[in-house]
């Protein structure tokens, strides 16, 4: 990296991506998706620019589309400056909000449509959607809201990550196995984390909401795998299964996820902030 303009290496654009540089060079050559500038000395080096269109690009591939349609609209979706729509965070969780307590699905979709065309996914998850599920379970435990407005809250940001996350186990990258613990129900921070690693080039074995440790074990046998993820909202979920996450993390990497990871004790590495920040730890503690 320049540190005096900021400027990538190729080696250090595919750190932080996750795409080799042979398949960066290709995309470059085939696709026309980075701009590269020359040094002095004729190196090519890329901007933050080149590094969102790669991202983009991996999301795109991830959704299915061919990669010439990907890197296509990779390139398309970088605003020009006199186009740029202002990103507000607060002012999307309040759209949300609305929109998914009067149940307005159609609304709420909008909503995630403008989103996805003017911000990152790392900006969404990390600004937007994990602050406003922490909002919407603190509302629920107040009574400010109902039962029925939790739950077709979180079933339709549920449904519209899925389908981001189709296709996320597509690739050559490092390959994840992520699940929640036997009997734990929330799996939305355990999706937000799976989409941010997709992004950083990793492969995503999802198994979902309360998967017996038996089901993680056998399945870890069956799939070559880079690391184990066990997520869960309660550290007693995790005290329950401790004897078969040793017996799991003598084989694999097992990392612990969630709430109740930080208070479950024992020696294993847990991943309990925010998840597009977890995500970038976890690529630069296994790659």
């Amino acid at each position: 990296m320049s540190e005096s303009t900021g400027l990538l290496r190729i080696g250090e654009l595919s750190r932080r991506s996750g795409v080799s540089p042979e398949l960066l060079r290709a995309w470059e050559r085939r696709y026309g998706l980075l701009e590269p500038t020359r040094s002095t000395g004729g190196l090519r080096l890329y901007s933050a620019a080149d590094l969102d269109r790669v991202r983009a690009m991996q999301q795109h591939l991830a959704e299915g589309l061919a990669a010439a349609e990907a890197a296509a609209l990779a390139a398309a979706a970088e605003p020009r400056a006199d186009q740029a729509v202002p990103f507000s965070p607060a002012a999307a969780r309040r759209d949300l909000d609305a929109s998914l307590s009067r149940f307005d699905d159609a609304r709420a979709h909008t909503v995630l449509d403008e989103l996805l065309s003017t911000a990152t996914l790392d900006s969404i998850l990390s600004d937007v959607l994990i602050p406003f599920l922490h909002e919407l379970g603190e509302r629920w435990e107040r009574g400010e809201i109902t039962v029925a407005q939790e739950h077709f809250a979180s079933s339709m940001l549920r449904g519209r990550l899925l389908g981001l996350a189709r296709g996320w186990d597509r690739g050559i990258g490092p390959r994840v196995l992520l699940s929640c613990a036997p009997g734990e129900r929330h799996d939305l921070g355990l999706i937000a984390f799976g989409l941010a690693l997709r992004a950083r080039g990793f492969r995503i074995l999802y198994l979902g909401a309360d998967t017996p440790i038996e089901s993680i074990a056998q399945t870890a046998r069956a799939a070559r795998l880079h690391a184990v993820v066990v997520s869960a909202v309660s550290p007693e979920r995790f005290k329950e299964i401790a004897g078969a996450l040793r017996e799991l993390a003598a084989k694999y990497p097992v990392y612990l996820g969630g709430a109740g990871a930080s208070a479950a004790g024992g020696e294993l590495p847990t991943l309990t902030g925010d998840p597009v920040e977890e995500a970038d730890r976890f690529a630069a503690l296994t790659q």
